[in-house]
């Protein structure tokens, strides 16, 4: 692989990721990773992986069984490459090429997370590049093919997590319900008490009863607006 736009981040002593023009990551990633909350034993997979931003974190903070992170861009796929290897976690963190719509785990997942593309394809203005759009907009996936694939892949009683903007939320709740996802929890997150949420958080249960938990909202901002939340920081790790 030839790129001439790649670095490295660090996000922790031992764990970085690789990041270029194209394929970056964002607070979103932080806020799904610890919304997911995945247990030591769980066998996991990161949808729309990207970089392998989400799929890190979760390792680095809950450090589940084994997880597959799964990517349909080629150059995003090289990027999680190459974070699995610079961060020696290739026998914890499987990186897989290929298209969401067509995945069937070896094994029955605990737990799928996934950061998708937040517009639906047709709305808005397409970013300048491919990837980007690709990234962006409902161009290879919708949600409602996110939560075909998570049923067909989860255990009964798995997770599925997704994180998107709010404008999405009854999309998402029709597609878990539409594949047997039942949703069972949401989060809002805000800048602030007097802003609305700019991200939504929902975890569906395969075959669960319905009953939906809607838990405090998530602030990325300290109350006087001039630096993160406690909370926030405690997700990059700061302070």
């Amino acid at each position: 692989m030839q790129y001439n736009d790649l670095s490295f981040e660090k996000l922790s002593d031992k764990i970085v990721v690789c990041i270029s023009n194209e394929h970056r990551f964002g607070t979103d990633a932080f806020l799904l990773a610890d919304f997911a909350k995945a247990r030591h034993k769980d066998i996991a997979a990161d949808f729309c992986s990207g970089n392998g931003i989400a799929a890190l974190l979760l390792e680095r903070d809950y450090s589940p069984k084994r997880l597959y992170a799964l990517e349909i861009q080629k150059k995003a796929y090289d990027q999680l490459c190459l974070s699995a290897e610079r961060s020696e976690l290739k026998d914890k963190i499987i990186p897989i090429l290929g298209d969401l719509k067509d995945f069937k785990s070896d094994e029955e997942l605990d737990l799928i997370i996934c950061n998708p593309p937040y517009k639906a394809d047709g709305a808005g203005i397409k970013n300048s590049t491919e990837s980007s759009s690709i990234a962006r907009h409902e161009m290879l996936c919708t949600i409602d093919d996110v939560c075909t694939s998570a049923y067909r892949n989860l255990k009964f009683g798995g997770r599925l997590c997704i994180c998107n903007r709010p404008e999405r939320l009854c999309d998402i709740m029709v597609a878990m319900r539409k594949n047997d996802l039942e949703p069972k929890r949401v989060r809002f997150v805000s800048k602030n008490k007097n802003t609305a949420p700019w991200l939504i958080l929902v975890e569906g249960k395969k075959g669960s009863k319905p009953f939906m938990k809607i838990e405090p909202q998530f602030y990325t901002q300290s109350e006087d607006g001039k630096e993160f939340s406690d909370e926030l920081k405690a997700l990059y790790k700061q302070g």
